[in-house]
């Protein structure tokens, strides 16, 4: 039987004002599956990305034509609580965003606002749980009281994922999650994000295209706001059925 679909993208036409960014996108996003964006910059990967969770609608002017629906309920509906939905659907951007305070306080602030913790040792199970998840624990457990901002770049990305799971939610979006790491630490993400699928829907935006070959079961390549082509990563890569697909995977351009 075929997973269901948790995402379901038809016809989606998204503006920045007059400025349209994309063009007429459908996509499904599966449960217990990566899927990568790729494509040249300036193509509409991090636009669709913000759509899925409505963070463009932070923008003045931005405005969605078509249909999101998560778990078949209309994300840009009327009855839709944006708040909750970006608990249910988080984000983990390009560069690691920690807030100034501890480690802890860090992984715990969603859990307070949300009201999803009534103990203080309910709190100190997710903190552990959720460092532990995102391959942190280890590397903090003794010093979870010390500023986040003490971290390495890397610390502070994976302390940014173990946020977003800390309030529970189905679907990760991830732009660009290692672009700004060292290798070490771009293999941790990469392994980390390979791991984390066994729970939840992943969407990651990449530039990197041995880095979406690895970590992704499906990948859509967007060129200038339309969605080329969307298959699983294998066919994609060794037998794309787009003429475009093939010359930006073999670096003809882009």
């Amino acid at each position: 039987m075929a997973d269901p679909i948790k995402i379901s993208v038809s016809h989606v036409h998204f503006f920045y004002g007059t400025n349209q960014a994309l063009y007429d996108v459908s996509m499904q996003i599966r449960p217990r599956c990566v899927t990568a964006l790729i494509g040249p910059s300036g193509c509409g990967k991090s636009t669709f990305l913000r759509a899925l969770n409505r963070m463009n609608d932070l923008i003045p002017g931005a405005r969605l034509e078509g249909k999101v629906e998560l778990d078949g309920q209309d994300v840009y509906g009327d009855s839709m609580d944006v708040i909750h939905l970006r608990r249910r659907v988080g984000m983990i951007f390009q560069r690691s965003n920690p807030f100034p305070m501890s480690i802890y306080d860090n992984v715990a602030y969603g859990v307070r606002v949300n009201g999803l913790a009534r103990k203080r040792v309910q709190l100190d199970e997710i903190v552990e749980r959720t460092l532990t998840a995102s391959a942190l624990w280890d590397e903090v457990k003794d010093r979870l009281h010390r500023s986040a901002m003490s971290l390495s770049g890397g610390q502070q990305q994976r302390l940014c994922i173990a946020r977003a799971l800390a309030v529970e939610p189905e679907v990760l979006l991830m732009d660009e999650p290692a672009s700004a790491l060292d290798p070490i630490s771009t293999a941790k993400i990469e392994e980390l994000i390979y791991n984390l699928k066994r729970d939840y829907a992943i969407v990651v935006v990449t530039h990197n295209m041995q880095q979406a070959a690895r970590i992704s079961d499906e990948t859509g390549f967007f060129l200038t706001g339309r969605l080329v082509e969307f298959s699983d990563t294998k066919r994609i890569f060794t037998a794309p059925a787009n003429q475009e697909t093939e010359d930006y995977i073999t670096g003809r351009f882009g």
